[in-house]
C-alpha cells in the first residue's frame, strides 16, 4: 500500500489539506486535485508538506461539476480520497448551489473512476448529517443514539436556512454514491467517513481574520466575546483524526462499501462552552492579557453519537475536545502574534 499513488480531492480544504499530510507521513504518493495554481503553491509552502515534494504532484481541476472533470486526474493512482465539497453560502438558490453540486461532485469522481482499472477502493469524506435527520440533529432532544447503520430518507426543500440545504445535499450525495455502486458495480468499493464538526489546526490559514471561518469558528468565537444565538450539536471531532481514519480505511483489511461516523466524547459528546475552562487551564498567560475576553458562549443541543465501532475498527482513540481546542487556540496565538 505504502508508496501506491492516491488521488486527493479538496485538498485546499480544512479536512482535505490534512488528509495530504496524512497519506504523505503514511508513504504514499499524492496527486493533489485543486482548482488553481495558486492554491497548489499555497499547498506545497505548508511546513508538513513542504518536506515531501519528491512524494506529491497536483493537477487542476478548476471546476469539478464538469462532465469527466477528474478523467485525467484519475489516471495510474490506485486509490481515491474524496473531500471535495462544492459549498455556496449563503445562495438563493441551494438546489442549484449547494444539492445538485454535491451529487455531481460526488457521481463524478465515481464516473471517471469506472473508466479506468487501477482504483481498488474510494474513500469519500460524507457527514453525520447524512445519516441523521435534520430535525433530530439540529432541534428535538430525545434518547436516540445514532449509528453509522442508520439510513434516512431524502430530504426535500424548501429548506428553513443554508445549513439545513447543506445537510440535505450530504443525504443526497450518499444515497447517490449507493446507488452508483449498486447499478454500476465497479471493480472498486467505497467507504464513507462521516464526520462531526471539525475542529483543529487548518495550516493553509495564516491570516487571522481567517481563523474564525469554518467549523472551528463557533468554540473560538466564544472566547472572543460572541454570543451565538443558536445552539450547536454536541458533535466534534479533532480534524487529524478524521484523516488519520480516512488513510487508514484504505486497508483491504477493511471491508468496503460501508459508513463510519466520526465523533469524538461518546454518547454526551462536546459542551462547546467548555472552550473557556480549557483555554484558562492551557493558556494563562494570554488570557492574562486579555488576548481572549471569555464572554462568549455557544449553547449545546445533546445530539447522541456512537462512534465506538469506528474506534474499534480502525484502532484509534478519538481525541477529546481539550485537544481538539488546543490544537485550534494555540494556531490562533501564532497567528495573533505575527500581526
Amino acid at each position: 500500500m505504502a508508496g501506491e499513488l492516491v488521488l486527493v480531492t479538496g485538498g485546499s480544504g480544512h479536512l482535505g489539506f490534512r488528509v495530504i499530510v496524512s497519506a504523505l507521513e503514511a508513504g504514499y504518493k499524492v496527486r493533489a486535485a485543486v482548482r488553481s495554481e495558486d492554491k497548489a503553491s499555497a499547498i506545497k509552502a505548508a511546513p508538513s508538506v513542504s518536506r515531501y515534494l519528491d512524494s506529491i504532484e497536483f493537477t487542476i481541476v478548476p471546476d469539478i461539476l464538469e462532465d469527466g472533470a477528474y478523467d485525467k486526474a484519475v489516471k495510474g493512482v490506485s486509490y481515491i480520497l474524496h473531500s471535495a465539497s462544492p459549498i455556496s453560502f449563503p445562495t438563493d438558490d441551494p438546489e442549484r448551489d449547494l444539492i445538485e453540486p454535491a451529487v455531481k461532485g460526488t457521481t463524478g469522481i465515481l464516473k471517471s473512476a469506472a473508466k479506468i482499472s487501477t482504483v481498488k477502493r474510494i474513500v469519500i469524506t460524507s457527514s453525520e448529517v447524512a445519516i441523521i435527520p435534520w430535525a433530530d440533529f439540529i432541534m428535538n432532544e430525545s434518547d436516540t443514539i445514532w449509528k453509522d447503520t442508520n439510513q434516512i430518507q431524502e430530504p426535500h426543500g424548501p429548506y428553513s436556512n443554508h445549513f439545513e440545504a447543506y445537510a440535505a445535499s450530504k443525504v443526497k450525495a450518499l444515497h447517490a454514491s449507493e446507488a452508483f455502486i449498486e447499478s454500476v458495480k465497479p471493480s472498486f468499493d467505497v467507504i464513507n467517513i462521516m464526520p462531526s464538526f471539525l475542529i483543529g489546526r487548518n495550516e493553509l490559514v495564516t491570516d487571522l481574520k481567517d481563523i474564525t471561518k469554518g467549523t472551528n469558528g463557533p468554540a473560538l468565537r466564544v472566547l472572543l466575546g460572541e454570543k451565538a444565538p443558536f445552539a450547536n450539536p454536541s458533535t466534534t471531532v479533532y480534524v487529524n483524526d478524521v484523516a488519520e481514519i480516512e488513510i487508514r480505511a484504505l486497508n483491504p483489511k477493511v471491508a468496503g462499501n460501508q459508513n463510519f461516523l466520526v465523533s469524538s466524547g461518546g454518547i454526551k459528546g462536546t459542551t462547546w462552552n467548555d472552550v473557556v475552562e480549557i483555554t484558562r487551564r492551557n493558556f494563562p498567560e494570554a488570557v492574562k492579557k486579555n488576548v481572549f475576553p471569555l464572554d462568549g458562549s455557544q449553547p449545546t443541543k445533546s445530539t447522541k453519537v456512537d462512534s465506538s465501532r469506528t474506534e474499534e475498527v480502525f484502532g484509534i482513540k478519538l481525541a477529546n475536545y481539550e485537544t481538539q481546542v488546543k490544537s485550534v487556540v494555540g494556531h490562533y496565538l501564532e497567528l495573533y502574534e505575527k500581526q
